[in-house]
C-alpha cells in the first residue's frame, strides 16, 4: 500500500473498533478516523438507559479517548463530515478538512434515527447520539407526561428509563404488538406485562395522525380519534442505514451498503461494516441481512480490519441482541424467523429460554428472558451451539435438569 493509508469514515462502534484492530493486527501505516461528532468514539447502548437515569449528568462512555487514539497513532478528524467519495482518485471531499486521500476506505457510517412523517412530526425528539441523550434527559423530569412513538427496543428502554425518572409514560405502536422485529410474540407479551405493571400505558395497532401544540405542551392525536397531551414526545421508530455517501459514489446498495462475506463493497478498495451494511450471512445459507446491534458493530469492526489487511474467511458471527428493562433481561441469539419450531426450557421463577429449530433440526436461534443471573449463562451456551450449527435432541433442550454445556462436548 502507498503512503495514503487507510481511512475510516464513521467513528462509532464499528469504525473505532476497526481502527484499534488494524493496529492490533500489525497495520503500521497512516490511519485516519473521521467522525462528524465532536466526542471521542463512545458506546451507544447506555444512551437509552444509564445516560438518562444516572443521578449526575453523564459523560460519553468512550471506547477510546483522545490519549489512547494518539498512543495508537490514529489520526482523528472530529466534527468533520465527508461529502463525497472520488473512487477514481481515491480521495474524499470533506466540509472542514479539505481532501483526504486513501488507499483503502472503510465506511462505518452507521444509521440515522427515522423521523416521523406525520404533520408535526418535527416536534418529536430523536435519540441516536450522546447529545440527543442529554436533550432527552432534560425532558424526563418527575411527573412529566411523556409519549413515546414506537415499541421497539429503543422505545421500550426509553419508557423504562422515563418511569424510573418518575414520568407518566404512554407508548404508541402502529403494529399489533410490541417488539415485532426479531422477538417472539409470547416473550414480547412478558415484556409488555412488565411495562404495564410499572405504570406504562401501551397502545398498539394504532398509528399517529398528527402532533400539534396544546398550551405549553404537545398533543399526540391517533388515527382513531384518541389523543394524549404530553410535555415531551420521543420518536423511536427505528433507524435507516446511512447510505447517501455510498450511493452517490455508485456503490451497490441493497438494504444498506451491499457487501460480500468479507465486508468488501462493489469497489475492491472500499469496505463497509456495522449498521450501514447488509451482508450474506454464512450461518443462514447466505441470506442477506443487516443488523442494527452493538455486538454486530463491534464484531464487524474487528473482522473488517483483518479483511482489509488480507483474505479471511467469510463473516459468520452469530447475531446477538440484548435489552435491559426494569429487572428483566432479554437476549436474542440468531435469527428467530429462521426457526419455525420452538422448544421451551423453564429456568424457574418466571425465566425461560426458547430454542428455535429449523426444519432439519438445526438450532438457528434462541430467546431468553428473566433476570440476568437466571438466563445469561444458558443463553451464552445456546449462542455457541448456534455457531456450531448443532442439531440437539429437542427433548434434552426442554428438560430443565439437562446440562446444556454437555451439548457443547457432543
Amino acid at each position: 500500500m502507498a503512503a495514503r493509508g487507510i481511512v475510516i469514515v464513521g467513528s462509532g462502534e464499528a469504525g473505532a473498533r476497526a481502527a484499534i484492530a488494524l493496529r492490533d493486527n500489525g497495520w503500521s501505516g497512516r490511519l485516519t478516523l473521521i467522525g462528524d461528532e465532536p466526542h471521542p468514539p463512545y458506546e451507544r447502548p447506555p444512551l437509552s438507559k444509564a445516560a438518562l437515569t444516572a443521578e449526575i449528568e453523564p459523560t460519553p462512555p468512550v471506547i477510546a479517548d483522545c490519549a489512547r487514539l494518539a498512543e495508537l497513532e490514529i489520526e482523528r478528524l472530529a466534527g468533520v463530515r465527508v461529502t463525497a467519495i472520488d473512487r477514481a482518485g481515491h480521495k474524499l471531499a470533506t466540509d472542514e478538512a479539505g481532501e483526504v486521500s486513501y488507499d483503502r476506505l472503510l465506511l462505518a457510517t452507521g444509521a440515522r434515527a427515522r423521523r416521523l412523517s406525520v404533520e408535526g412530526g418535527e416536534c418529536a425528539i430523536l435519540l441516536r447520539s450522546f447529545d440527543d441523550a442529554l436533550a432527552v434527559r432534560e425532558k424526563l423530569r418527575p411527573k412529566a407526561r411523556v409519549v413515546i412513538i414506537g415499541a421497539g427496543f429503543i422505545g421500550l428502554e426509553l419508557a423504562a428509563s422515563a418511569r424510573e425518572r418518575g414520568c407518566a409514560v404512554v407508548v404508541v405502536e402502529a403494529a399489533p404488538r410490541i417488539l415485532t422485529r426479531g422477538v417472539p410474540a409470547d416473550i414480547a407479551a412478558v415484556v409488555a406485562a412488565r411495562h404495564e405493571a410499572a405504570g406504562v400505558e401501551i397502545v398498539v395497532g394504532c398509528a399517529i395522525a398528527r402532533i400539534g401544540r396544546a398550551g405549553n405542551g404537545l398533543r399526540v392525536e391517533l388515527g382513531d380519534g384518541r389523543f394524549f397531551d404530553a410535555d415531551c414526545v420521543i420518536a423511536g421508530i427505528g433507524a435507516a442505514p446511512e447510505i447517501a455517501l455510498a450511493a452517490a459514489a455508485g456503490l451497490a446498495i441493497g438494504n444498506g451498503v451491499a457487501v460480500t462475506g468479507k465486508l468488501r463493497t462493489s469497489d475492491p478498495d472500499i469496505f463497509a461494516a456495522g449498521d450501514c451494511c447488509s451482508f450474506p450471512h454464512a450461518l443462514y445459507d447466505g441470506r442477506r441481512v443487516r443488523l442494527e446491534a452493538w455486538r454486530n458493530a463491534q464484531d464487524q469492526g474487528v473482522f473488517v480490519a483483518r479483511s482489509m489487511l488480507g483474505e479471511v474467511e467469510d463473516y459468520c458471527a452469530t447475531p446477538w441482541f440484548w435489552s435491559d428493562q426494569y429487572d428483566l433481561h432479554l437476549q436474542i441469539a440468531g435469527l428467530v424467523d429462521a426457526g419455525p419450531r420452538t422448544i421451551r426450557r423453564d429456568l424457574g421463577e418466571g425465566a425461560r429460554l426458547d430454542f428455535h429449530l429449523a426444519a432439519d433440526g438445526t438450532l438457528v436461534a434462541a430467546s431468553a428472558i428473566g433476570r440476568i443471573g437466571q438466563v445469561a449463562k444458558d443463553a451464552r451456551i445456546a449462542e455457541m451451539l448456534i455457531a456450531r450449527r448443532a442439531k440437539p435432541d429437542p427433548s434434552y433442550l426442554a428438560a430443565r435438569d439437562g446440562k446444556l454445556k454437555a451439548l457443547l462436548a457432543a
